[in-house]
């Protein structure tokens, strides 16, 4: 097993990196700091996360992109469905609600992407790698 110590200035971007190591049976997570001073020396691998925090996606943002703003789960099915070419109709039969639930949906979607449009929000969510199409 190999051991991990985290630096990142960010306490969410430590947070969210320990946890993701945690998650695996490969990485032990010895450590977490926010200077290299607090790396303890028994860390096989020192990571130092530097700039800016990682985007939902786990890149670095792009221009455009809010850092920290992530979709729900139903969203991302909204999200899914829009680039399939649905209409908010067919979205919410597939989906079981109100055609008013989906376009609260898409509002919440729009403003977490920052777009103003349908295409808009298929074309940045293939950007983020939200969507594979």
């Amino acid at each position: 097993m190999t051991r991990i110590a985290i630096v990142a200035s960010s306490e969410k971007l430590r947070s969210s990196l320990a946890a993701a190591l945690r998650a695996s049976d490969d990485f032990e997570v010895v450590g977490v700091a926010a200077s290299s001073a607090g790396v303890p020396p028994s860390a096989d691998i020192v990571l130092v996360a530097r700039g800016a925090e990682l985007s939902p996606t786990g890149r670095q943002p792009t221009s455009g992109e809010v850092v920290g703003t992530t979709l729900s789960n139903r969203e991302r099915e909204i999200l899914a469905l829009l680039a399939d070419g649905l209409v908010n109709k067919q979205i919410a039969a597939r989906l079981g609600i109100s055609t008013n639930t989906v376009k609260t949906h898409l509002e919440l979607l729009f403003d977490k992407l920052g777009v103003a449009t349908r295409a808009e929000a298929v074309a940045t969510g293939v950007k983020r790698g939200l969507l594979l199409l």
